[in-house]
């Protein structure tokens, strides 16, 4: 049985950066156990990174969040903690500079697995896209996505965001 997980943008920024917020750095022992799970089973590992360049408040997504963050080749936009130091040169990696990664769609429509779980950072924005992504690209698949795993700045938003995975056929554990 062929498992994939998705880190998802868990990012400094999103963590202790600029857009961090209280409760997200809790996620971290967590992720980690979970990311250990996997690759003990040699079980596919994708990590998402948000990234955005000097141009970012320039784009769409900067003028209705005029925060700049996760710029390439800062420490915002490196994993945070712990997270960091699972990444392996084997593992799949993702740089995206919108909420949902056309790559990851990509990939996920050539590699088909039989669960994709989803971890990370922020659960009502990048977690639900890529969640939506995932399941559109393997519509038969189990895609999972941690409710323990993953949080927002927001929590009626992060509410809100695990009933629309429901409704959506995505399990929300």
């Amino acid at each position: 049985m062929s498992k994939c997980l998705i880190v998802v943008d868990y990012q400094n920024d999103f963590v202790d950066g600029t857009l961090g917020f209280p409760g997200a750095e809790l996620l971290e022992d967590g992720i980690v156990i979970k990311i250990n799970e996997y690759r003990s089973r040699s079980d596919t590992i994708i990590y998402t990174f948000d990234t955005h360049y000097d141009d970012y408040l320039n784009t769409l997504e900067g003028k209705n969040l005029p925060v700049k963050h996760c710029l390439q080749d800062t420490d915002g936009h490196r994993l945070y903690g712990k997270v960091a130091d699972t990444l392996k040169a084997t593992d799949k990696v993702f740089h995206k500079n919108t909420f949902g990664s056309d790559e990851l769609f990509l990939y996920l429509k050539k590699h088909k697995f039989d669960k994709i779980e989803l971890v990370g950072l922020v659960s009502n924005i990048c977690v639900t896209a890529n969640a939506v992504l995932a399941k559109t690209a393997q519509p038969e698949t189990l895609v999972i996505v941690d409710s323990s795993l993953t949080a927002s700045f927001d929590s009626e938003l992060h509410d809100a965001a695990l009933k629309v995975l429901k409704g959506l056929q995505i399990e929300v554990v």
